[in-house]
């Protein structure tokens, strides 16, 4: 597994390989749906306290997100580390905020970065 990139962008090795997980807005609109959460501040509510389920739909999301092509079901069946699982998980939330904050902080300077 590897650090965050831009856009809620991170990897995490699955079966030997190493896959892209994204944070898009589809992403997040599948996880809302398979989760039942209707809205933003549900959603967090429920990721407070995930089940293995959950994580697994989380994951398959971002896979989604970042371009594979990986089953449910072959996620289910992969070789994979549940710890690196979860951290990459946190890292693409945690990236796409950062990038988020960034675009605002920017939006509010105009354009200007502090160093």
């Amino acid at each position: 597994m590897t650090g965050p990139h831009p856009r809620g962008d991170t990897t995490l090795t699955i079966d030997g390989q190493d896959h892209r997980l994204r944070l898009t807005l589809g992403a997040l609109a599948d996880i809302e749906t398979a989760l039942g959460a209707r809205t933003i501040g549900a959603l967090q509510e429920r990721l407070k306290d995930p089940s293995l389920s959950d994580l697994l739909m989380i994951l398959h999301a971002l896979l989604t997100g970042g371009g594979a092509q990986m089953s449910l079901a072959a996620l289910k069946a992969s070789d994979l580390d549940l710890h690196a699982a979860t951290g990459a998980i946190a890292e693409a939330f945690q990236a796409l905020n950062a990038h988020a904050q960034e675009t605002v902080d920017e939006e509010a300077t105009g354009g200007v970065r502090a160093r």
